[in-house]
């Protein structure tokens, strides 16, 4: 069933006039990649958007060992009736560019800007061609993610490059300023930097500045064997370990055309639930704080708390990392266990529900988190916005019933409907999704089938490449992986969903005074981490 997508999605490019062929290294039964020329690539775009289809992904890759002179690239939709679909068109080594989808699918400019940075691709046509990736301290010819670049050698500073400053979009008005806000915050938090323009304390603008956490995680995966790997994408954004994994381990699955026991599929939607929870109560508390509520974040730290102790007693680790392996899942769960997880998270939810009645009646919070960092239905949805962000601006994608992958193909996954788009309805959102998660977690606990935790991995073989998606606390997460000849990983590619939510972050601030920008950006919370590959 998986591979309807890409059939219904041939279909449509043909009645367009745009050729496709199916590609090989992709597992027919899972996720086919669809090979089309190179100048029909802004075509096809315009086509998934004239199709109703959702921009998931945009990437470049070198054919590894098979052919290291060919580079392509790739980029994902999804449709709500005929799921995920991939495209590839190759690209010319000796003059590589390529033509902008951004016209079409604005969160494809930044992903655009990242494929210049580490490939050396020009895009044609992109609004935006400032750096984004690389800054200002790397040798302008250096271009990571080819095979050409030796990722063991330092790298010396470019002395001419040095001084060269970014580009923030300028305001020439004696009434308005410059705020520099960054990249090292106040807080125990990950660097970025943020650059308001303001009259008085009303933002008339804010720009982003990011990639000061890059780590080189898709350099860093080539060669890995597949569990050295897992542990890494585990570690792409810590508090989505869970979902980073979990799509790693499904896109390799899928890449082998293996499926897990029902068991470990249940386990590992135990997992995320408990992730998602974990996250938005820490995170209900968190905003909470920032508007000097912090009776509801020393409460909501607790339940935290209470669940971390838990998760190292039952999975042994407190933010559940390295609990999925390939195959299956590490630990599995007593009889004993389940009950506690079943008691925990049937106890935490009722707290949290009376909570939220305190949160509701305290004026002090309500005055400043209703009508505060707006997105519009129509901003939300023109850029794509994931996870609980979309569900608070009317966007409602959810990898759960889109990929349709197990234990949720089991399951009834309520999505809370948002419309009003403001912090009010992204922590009411939280709420929503902390009360589902429960109640899909006693589902599966309590429901939780005999059988094995792990299936034998056998290594695809060379060039076979999987793409899965996973919902994690923040969103969709997607990923594409492709193996070497010996089993090892020969590239990956990963997008958390913050790739695509801090665009919202700089329409919502647009609708609050600067005070009121820690309370808007708590309320996205969006990962640096996930972000800075």
């Amino acid at each position: 069933m998986k591979h309807l997508a890409n059939t219904w999605f041939a279909e449509q490019l043909s009645n367009h006039n745009i050729y496709t062929e199916y590609l090989e290294d992709h597992h027919p039964a899972r996720m086919p990649c669809l090979d089309i020329r190179h100048l029909d690539w802004a075509n096809a775009s315009k086509t998934a958007k004239l199709l109703g289809m959702r921009f998931v992904a945009l990437w470049a890759a070198q054919a590894g060992q098979q052919d290291k002179k060919a580079l392509y690239a790739y980029m994902a939709f999804v449709h709500p009736e005929h799921r995920y679909a991939l495209l590839r068109t190759p690209i010319n080594l000796e003059n590589p560019e390529i033509a902008s989808i951004s016209q079409h699918y604005i969160a494809a400019y930044r992903m655009e800007r990242n494929m210049q940075d580490m490939f050396g691709i020009k895009v044609n046509d992109i609004f935006d061609n400032r750096w984004w990736i690389k800054h200002e301290h790397w040798p302008e010819d250096a271009h990571p993610l080819l095979d050409s670049f030796d990722g063991n050698t330092p790298m010396a500073s470019d002395p001419d490059r040095a001084d060269i400053d970014y580009d923030y979009v300028p305001c020439d008005s004696e009434c308005a300023y410059e705020i520099p806000v960054g990249p090292v915050h106040a807080g125990i938090i990950e660097p970025g930097h943020f650059r308001f323009l303001a009259v008085g304390e009303k933002i008339l603008n804010m720009e982003e500045r990011l990639g000061y956490v890059h780590k080189g995680i898709e350099k860093a995966m080539q060669g890995r064997n597949v569990e050295d790997a897992l542990k890494l994408a585990g570690r792409v954004s810590g508090d989505s370990t869970v979902g980073h994994s979990w799509v790693f381990a499904q896109a390799c699955e899928y890449a082998a055309d293996m499926s897990i026991s029902t068991r470990a599929s249940y386990i590992r939607g135990v997992l995320c639930e408990r992730e998602r929870m974990a996250n938005h109560i820490g995170d209900i508390g968190a905003v909470c704080n920032d508007a000097a509520f912090a009776f509801m974040h020393v409460q909501c730290s607790r339940l935290r708390e209470d669940m971390a102790r838990l998760h190292a007693e039952a999975f042994g680790h407190r933010l559940l990392m390295d609990c999925i392996s390939i195959g299956g899942v590490s630990r599995d769960l007593s009889t004993d266990m389940c009950q506690k997880l079943i008691q925990q998270s049937r106890d935490i939810a009722a707290e949290v529900e009376h909570l939220r009645a305190i949160y509701a009646d305290a004026p002090s919070i309500q005055q400043r988190v209703i009508g505060a960092g707006i997105v519009s239905i129509e901003d939300a949805t023109d850029i794509g916005l994931l996870g609980f962000v979309g569900r608070a601006s009317g966007h409602y994608p959810d990898a759960r019933i889109e990929a349709v992958y197990a234990p949720y193909d089991e399951l009834n996954v309520p999505i809370p409907k948002g419309k009003l788009g403001g912090v009010s309805t992204r922590v009411w959102v939280r709420f929503e999704e902390v009360a589902n998660a429960a109640r899909m977690i006693i589902q599966l606990l309590e429901h939780l089938p005999e059988g094995n935790i792990q299936t034998a991995w056998k290594a695809p073989q060379a060039g076979e490449s999987g793409f899965a998606a996973i919902e994690g606390w923040r969103g969709e997460i997607a990923a594409w992986v492709r193996f070497a000849q010996d089993g090892s990983i020969d590239r990956y590619f990963v997008r958390d969903p913050s790739a695509i939510n801090w665009l919202g972050l700089e329409l919502a601030v647009r609708t609050v005074p600067v005070p009121d920008f820690p309370l808007v950006n708590k309320s996205f919370n969006c990962s640096y981490a996930g972000h800075d590959l």
